[in-house]
C-alpha cells in the first residue's frame, strides 16, 4: 500500500471521528458567540487607542469575553506578552512570593519553564533566585500522575500547584479536562487556599469546557496556538480568579497599573476575529493529529496518543527512533507548508531549549502551533511533534510527504 493508499484508507475509517469533532466545534462556537452577544460587541470595539493604552473599550470588553468563554471572572488577553511561557511566568510571579512552595503535580514541566523555576541557568531572577521553593511529583512508571502520591503532596506551605495540560516534549498522556478536575479537587481537600494553575497552552477548545469550568483557580497560554485562531500576530491572555488575574497582569505592567495599561496597536479586530475562529481551527487541528496517529500506527511507530484515542491537545506525537528520520520528516512538512517551502530545517540551539531542535514552521505567523508545523529535540528516542493545522486537507497533503521521506531511510 502507498502513501496515498495508506492516507486515503484512513480518511475513511476515521469519519465518524470526525464528524464528532464537527458537533463539538459547533458547541464551543456557540460558547463564543454567547460572550460576544452577551458583551455587545460590536465594529466601535475594533478601534484602539495609543500610548498608555487606558480606556480602551475594545481591549476591555475582549477581557470580558474571554473571561465568559473561559468560565472566568476575569482575563487579560495581551499582545504585550511574548509567548505562552511569557504569560506562565507572569501568573507565577504574580501569585508565588518567597518562601512560598510552587509543586508541579505531573512531572518535569516544558523545557522552556526550566529557566523561569530556576532549573537551568542562574542569575537571571528565577523563582529560585527568588526564593520560592519547587518540588516535582513524578510520573508512575506508566507515565501516568500518581494519584496516591498527590493526595498526600499538599503541605500547609504550597502556595501553588503547576498542572500542565499539554505532554510538551514527553510521552506522557496530555491531560483531559476530568483529569484536570481530579487534580483540582484532590488538592483543594488538603488545602483549599492553594492556587490550582494550568499551563492551558494547545489545550484550548479541545473539549467542551476550560480547566476554569471545572475549578481551576487561574490558566494562562498563548494566542499564536489555539485561541488566536491561526490570524492574531503575537500574544498571550490570563484568565482565572479576578484577584490572581490581576495580580500576574501586575507583573506584566507594573503594580498599581495592572490591567488598565498595554496599547493594542490596532490589533483589536484579529484578537476578537482569532477567539471566532478557534473553535474551528482547533477542530481542524485535531483531524490532523486522528489522521497523523492513525496512519503512523499503521507503519509500525510509536504514537501519543493511540490513534483512536480521545485527544487531549493538538499535538501528535510519533517515535521516530533516529535523528535521519526526525530531520527528513520535518523538511517533508516544510516543503509542503505556504510560507518557505524552500527552506531546509536544520538542528538549532533555540532559546529556552536545553537540546537543540529542528522545526517545520512554514506558517503564516512565525512560531503560529495551530498553524501545521512539526519540530523535536535533537535527542533519544528522537520524537517529532506535530502539531495544528487550518484544515486536514492540508496535514494529508503534507502527511503523504512525510511518510514517503521517512521509509526511504
Amino acid at each position: 500500500m502507498n502513501s496515498f493508499e495508506r492516507l486515503r484508507e484512513a480518511e475513511q475509517t476515521l469519519l465518524e471521528i470526525f464528524s464528532g469533532i464537527d458537533a463539538q466545534v459547533k458547541h464551543n462556537l456557540k460558547r463564543v458567540l454567547d460572550a460576544f452577544r452577551h458583551q455587545r460587541v460590536g465594529a466601535h470595539h475594533f478601534a484602539g487607542v495609543s500610548g498608555y493604552g487606558h480606556d480602551d473599550l475594545g481591549r476591555e470588553t475582549l477581557d470580558q469575553v474571554f473571561a465568559q468563554v473561559m468560565g472566568a471572572e476575569a482575563a487579560v488577553v495581551r499582545v504585550q506578552f511574548v509567548s505562552g511561557t511569557h504569560a506562565i511566568a507572569c501568573a507565577l510571579y504574580g501569585v508565588l512570593r518567597p518562601g512560598d512552595e510552587m509543586l508541579a503535580v505531573v512531572g518535569s514541566p516544558y523545557d522552556t519553564l526550566e529557566e523561569v523555576i530556576g532549573l537551568r541557568g542562574q542569575g537571571q531572577g528565577s523563582l529560585l533566585d527568588f526564593g520560592i521553593k519547587y518540588r516535582q511529583l513524578e510520573l508512575t512508571d506508566q507515565g501516568k500522575i500518581d494519584w496516591q502520591k498527590l493526595s498526600t503532596s499538599i503541605t500547609d506551605n504550597t502556595r501553588l500547584v503547576l498542572i500542565q495540560r499539554s505532554c510538551g516534549y514527553s510521552w506522557r498522556p496530555s491531560l483531559s479536562i476530568a483529569d484536570i478536575e481530579k487534580i483540582v479537587y484532590i488538592v483543594k481537600q488538603q488545602n483549599s487556599h492553594t492556587v490550582c494553575f494550568v499551563d492551558n497552552c494547545y489545550g484550548e477548545f479541545i473539549e467542551t469546557k476550560e480547566p476554569t469550568h471545572v475549578g481551576a483557580d487561574l490558566i494562562a497560554g498563548s494566542l499564536i496556538k489555539n485561541p488566536g485562531g491561526t490570524v492574531v500576530s503575537a500574544g498571550g491572555y490570563i484568565a482565572g480568579r479576578a484577584d490572581l488575574v490581576e495580580a500576574a497582569a501586575c507583573r506584566l505592567t507594573a503594580p498599581g497599573i495592572g490591567s488598565k495599561g498595554g496599547a493594542t496597536f490596532d490589533q483589536n479586530r484579529l484578537l476578537f476575529q482569532g477567539l471566532f475562529l478557534a473553535p474551528q481551527m482547533v477542530g481542524e487541528a485535531m483531524k490532523g493529529t486522528y489522521l497523523t496517529g492513525y496512519v503512523f500506527d499503521k507503519l509500525g511507530y510509536p504514537v501519543n496518543p493511540p490513534p483512536l484515542a480521545p485527544r487531549g491537545d493538538v499535538i501528535q506525537a510519533i517515535k521516530l527512533g533516529s535523528a535521519e528520520k526526525l530531520i527528513a520528516f520535518c523538511k517533508a512538512i516544510q516543503q509542503h507548508s505556504p510560507i518557505g517551502s524552500y527552506l531546509n530545517p536544520i538542528p538549532d540551539d533555540m532559546p529556552g531549549y536545553e537540546s537543540q531542535v529542528v522545526m517545520a514552521g512554514g506558517t503564516f505567523i512565525e512560531g503560529s502551533t495551530l498553524e501545521l508545523s512539526a519540530d523535536g529535540p535533537l535527542r533519544e528516542p528522537y520524537v517529532v511533534y506535530c502539531q495544528g493545522g487550518t484544515h486536514w486537507t492540508h496535514v494529508s497533503i503534507a502527511l503523504q510527504a512525510a511518510i514517503e521521506a521517512v521509509g526511504e531511510i
